[in-house]
């Protein structure tokens, strides 16, 4: 495998990085990833599950809320024990491939999720958590490979061109479902106008339910190159050992975090704005599917349009991370995301901005009305900062931590991450059982990114502990 050498300017010491091949199969570990949450809990399986599965909408988008907040307690309570035994022991793909496996389970199980069958809400939304795991971990122990990957001045693109990357297999996991396997229980065609593929149900929505199989089998095949071309860390102890040092090592970190003020305030940040974000795209499409009553064509092809400006901004936003600074790319992305919930909140299935227009016809061609070109519009800027904010974020804190413990601050960044991260959904699922109104639960995510972003603006990020 080809090396290339690096002096480091701040230590007499050589550094080591991987070749061409390393680098671009880790980067797919996004790729191979991504379909989860595209398809799974944003654009297909999550508003088919409030549509079709749950009693009603509302009470849909509540139990969604109510499973992804028992996802985020367990994520929270072990993330930083688990980083900080993989610190340790030095090795992360076993973790990668034990987390893996539950992703892979937990996603071929929603295949059960028959349509109007209430007895098996309890098993999918389980089916849901144990996905929710496994996916949320593997990328915790795959984001602290990167630092032996490239060059501190390289991260910010390496982090931007793997969300970027991401995006691009949502695009084409999506495209596959709604082009090939889910189709209109109506028409019986798929968005290609094709009857689907494997003889698929659509009055079952067999195409909807086969998004979790799908995903599972998508993670397998794409993960490999990352297993078979990417260097791990050598090897340091045996669990028994392992896990001895790692948490003693965590308490020593979690002591200490007092005196790293701006490592401290940004994972607070971190914790309320990543709340904000995991909530809004796990909610956009059932929002959007009690709103304006589309349906997993309509949901899909929003997905897709959206996935393409998440890519651009993905790509954009790496090169302005190495060149303005993670800081500035995360605080002008949430500036941005602010705006357009706001602006969300003011968009209804017959008015914008609280002036009448003509509402959408049932069955009439794709967006035509105003208030839904006003919903995809802002989607696209929504889409266009997520993926900067979170790849900015990654590289923010590897920038900001000890090569030595990378692990174990990716463990602290999931827990700020998680650790709140029912709270979100939690809040939307009381506010909507309470009011029985989407865009009242939809309005607690405004709370969320302007309080983020006036800690970020408290963060010194060129005061950090490898200086």
């Amino acid at each position: 495998m080809a090396v290339t050498t690096i002096q480091n300017t701040e230590a007499t010491e050589e550094r080591s990085y991987p070749g061409r091949a390393a680098v671009v199969s880790w980067i797919f570990f996004d790729w191979a990833a991504q379909p989860y949450f595209t398809l799974i809990t944003t654009f297909v399986f999550a508003p088919y599950f409030a549509a079709h599965v749950a009693p009603d909408a509302a009470s849909g988008q509540a139990l969604w809320g109510f499973a992804t907040a028992a996802a985020g307690i367990v994520i929270a309570l072990l993330s930083p024990v688990f980083g900080a035994i993989a610190d340790a022991t030095g090795r992360r793909k076993p973790w990668i491939a034990a987390f893996g496996a539950l992703l892979v389970i937990g996603s071929s199980l929603m295949w059960i999720g028959r349509p109007g069958a209430p007895d098996l809400i309890p098993p999918l939304l389980a089916a849901y958590v144990l996905a929710t795991i496994g996916v949320e971990f593997a990328t915790v122990f795959n984001n602290a490979m990167m630092p032996t990957l490239v060059p501190p001045e390289r991260i910010g693109r390496l982090s931007g061109t793997g969300w970027a990357t991401g995006y691009v297999g949502g695009i084409l996991s999506l495209i596959l479902v709604l082009g090939f396997l889910a189709a209109n229980p109506d028409s019986g065609r798929t968005l290609f106008g094709l009857t689907p593929l494997f003889g698929l149900d659509p009055v079952t929505h067999q195409g909807d339910r086969m998004s979790g199989p799908l995903t599972g089998v998508w993670f397998i095949i794409f993960v490999l190159p990352m297993f078979l071309f990417t260097p791990d860390f050598p090897a340091r102890h045996r669990l028994g050992a392992a896990v001895r040092e790692g948490i003693g090592e965590l308490k020593q970190t979690l002591r200490s975090l007092p005196q790293q003020r701006d490592v401290a305030l940004f994972l607070i940040a971190n914790m309320i704005y990543t709340d904000g974000l995991v909530s809004l795209y796990a909610f956009g499409g059932i929002y959007a599917a009690g709103t304006f009553g589309w349906n997993t064509i309509q949901i899909g092809t929003f997905g897709i349009i959206l996935a393409v400006a998440g890519t651009l901004g993905g790509w954009v936003g790496g090169k302005l991370d190495d060149r303005l600074g993670s800081r500035r790319v995360i605080a002008g992305s949430m500036a941005l995301l602010l705006l357009a919930i706001i602006a969300i909140l003011l968009v209804s299935r017959d008015s914008i901005l609280f002036i009448p227009v003509t509402p959408a016809v049932p069955g009439g061609p794709l967006f035509a009305s105003l208030p839904e070109r006003a919903y995809l519009l802002l989607g696209c800027v929504m889409g266009a900062c997520g993926a900067p904010l979170q790849a900015a974020s990654r590289s923010l804190l590897i920038r900001m931590v000890p090569k030595e413990r990378v692990a174990q601050y990716f463990g602290l960044f999931a827990l700020t991450g998680k650790v709140t991260s029912f709270i979100g959904p939690l809040l939307i699922g009381i506010i909507t059982a309470a009011t029985a109104s989407q865009k009242a639960g939809m309005a607690v995510l405004v709370l969320f990114f302007a309080v983020g972003l006036l800690l970020l603006a408290r963060v010194n990020s060129s005061r950090h502990a490898r200086a």
